[in-house]
């Protein structure tokens, strides 16, 4: 569950600062760091975990966990005090990793300095290993070139591999290639070398080995474990608008209280406009690379209108059982929360828990559209007549 929360609050910050901030955003919660921005080159220094999310993610410093670091050109000299996880479409590794190093990009490599205590897992397109590894190596790539001493096992599918003066490997070779190639003695002796011969789509099957040798979750397990991410997601969303807008979300839950068929109407109207967009949009060909920017209003309005009426549902069964009528926010999102769950298990009634769902959309939606409506035309107030009086019946 602490991983969850880890990682729901890092997805969080990762979006802020990409999305909408030139600057860094740093925060620290529990011994974890979080870091995020458009262009992150920062000296870490965490106690427990980091996470680092930007388009030029440059990470320096050490950590006394977990390294985590995500971006287009990602750059890792930070010393890891546990594993690396790196996730970019060009990834450097210079840093010290005193246990697992995973990496995944077009382009990865590994220098002379970035030793890693345990094992190590590199995946893309070009795959540059000169970063000895005192545990086991596993490497899918295009291009693969092993230039490390390797004290354990390792196995290599790749279309192209080559070997530099510094490649050793002290355990059992597996490489899987379309053709069998000479590998020099002074890598591994023959009788620690074994060749499958294979193209590189077949190289996946050997994901299918370590996915079998992993315990997996059973079929209920999985709906679990979907249904606690996506109700940390909505717990987050909700108290980041209970925080930062808590008159505007009180006001548009009133509205739907004294109005609910409006809502539903205006929902109806506001949820015909973001499809028709869609259409719209492309017809006009310039307009086409805006598409997806239509098609995201949509996925964004459907879910904030879906947890706008949840929640207006939730504090209205929540007062008609005598609950306090001015509840703290904990206390709202724990009301969220069980309605969350709630809604939810009526997705196992057939056709029944579609409607009710899709009603909620429709609701919540409308409460949105109503307060944009009245943003964008103001609220005229009380009518007056030509002489600036009030209108008498």
């Amino acid at each position: 569950m602490a991983n969850l929360l880890k990682l729901v609050a890092f997805i969080f910050v990762a979006a802020l600062g990409t999305g909408t901030m030139a600057d860094t955003v740093e925060l620290t919660h529990g011994g974890d760091t979080f870091l995020a921005g458009a262009v992150v080159n920062e000296t870490i220094a965490a106690s427990g975990d980091a996470f680092v999310a930007a388009r030029n993610a440059a990470a320096l410093g050490s950590t006394q966990g977990d390294l985590h670091v995500t971006g287009f050109d990602v750059s890792v000299s930070a010393n890891t005090a546990e594993d690396l996880y790196a996730l970019g479409a060009t990834i450097v590794v210079r840093g010290r990793v005193a246990d697992d190093l995973t990496a995944a990009g077009f382009s990865v490599r590994t220098e002379g300095t970035s030793e890693t205590a345990g094992n190590a897992r590199l995946f893309g397109n070009t795959l540059t290993i000169e970063g000895p590894v005192a545990g086991a190596l596993m490497a899918t790539g295009r291009d693969v070139i092993l230039n490390a001493p390797i004290a354990g096992d390792v196995r290599i599918f790749a279309s192209t591999l080559s070997f530099g003066p510094k490649a050793v490997v002290g355990g059992m070779l597996t490489y899987g290639m379309e053709q069998k190639i000479s590998v020099p003695e002074r890598v591994a002796p023959a009788e620690r070398v074994t060749f499958q011969k294979a193209t590189l789509p077949d190289a996946w099957d050997g994901f299918d080995e370590i996915r079998r040798e992993m315990p997996v979750l059973p079929t209920f397990m999985s709906m679990f474990f979907g249904f606690v991410v996506s109700l940390l997601f909505f717990m987050v969303l909700g108290a980041l608008m209970l925080s930062f807008m808590p008159r505007r979300l009180e006001a548009m839950r009133e509205g739907i209280a004294r109005a609910p068929g409006k809502s539903a109407l205006l929902g109806v109207i506001g949820l015909s406009m973001l499809f028709g967009m869609v259409p719209i949009t492309a017809m006009t060909i310039i307009g086409i690379p805006f598409v997806p920017i239509a098609v995201l209003a949509i996925v964004v309005a459907w879910t904030l209108g879906y947890a706008l009426a949840v929640y207006s549902v939730a504090m209205r069964v929540w007062a008609a059982f005598g609950g306090d009528a001015e509840p703290g926010n904990i206390s709202r999102l724990l009301v969220f929360a069980a309605a969350i769950t709630c809604i939810a298990a009526l997705n196992f009634i057939p056709f029944v828990g579609w409607v009710v769902n899709y009603t909620l959309v429709l609701v919540g939606i409308g409460a949105l559209s109503n307060a944009l409506f009245q943003y964008m035309l103001g609220n005229p107030g009380l009518a007056l007549d030509v002489d600036m009086k009030p209108v008498e019946d």
